[in-house]
């Protein structure tokens, strides 16, 4: 049996964490793992609904996402948490909460993001008609020591969880 860990991807919105999640759910499930998958969009609608998009209450989502993935890392379960997560410090905060922790950030050109963004959400965010947009009108804070950087520009979603099972192996959490 595997012993928990968790798997935290931070990037930009559009950048493929829920893409690559949703692809190492099930390869972590053919090894035997038993997973569950964080989402940031899901968590804010059950687990943080009411919150804004505050520093304050960004940092209070992310902090809840981290105390439930370190209940199911102790319980040997693989947490996949995909959320923004802008700021290194609470990103800090949640590592040493959780222990076994595994930082992926996927990285993403601004001009790719925008063309995958079906919704306009960059256009309108770059054209200053809509505030507090991680990336554009707030800051995102890029990891300084990440253990995997996913550029997901240039590896498909299947390589890029390829290149993910193949550092869990290699590192022992497999």
């Amino acid at each position: 049996m595997t012993k928990g860990f968790t798997i935290w991807f931070t990037g930009l919105s559009g950048a493929g964490k829920s893409t690559i999640s949703a692809l190492l759910e099930p390869a972590l499930r053919t090894r035997g793992c038993k997973v569950e998958v964080l989402d940031g969009d899901v968590v804010r609608t059950h687990l943080s609904k009411g919150l804004t998009f505050s520093k304050e209450d960004r940092d209070t989502n992310i902090r809840r996402i981290g105390w439930v993935c370190q209940v199911l890392t102790r319980n040997d379960v693989v947490a996949i948490a995909a959320a923004i997560s802008p700021y290194r410090e609470v990103r800090q905060e949640v590592r040493k909460m959780i222990g076994r922790f595994v930082e992926v950030y996927i990285e993403c050109p601004m001009d790719v993001l925008v063309e995958r963004d079906t919704k306009g959400l960059y256009k309108q965010a770059l054209e200053g008609k809509l505030d507090h947009f991680t990336g554009v009108s707030d800051p995102y804070e890029v990891p300084v020591n990440p253990e995997i950087t996913i550029n997901s520009d240039r590896d498909t979603p299947a390589e890029s969880a390829d290149q993910i099972m193949r550092w869990l192996v290699e590192n022992g959490y497999l």
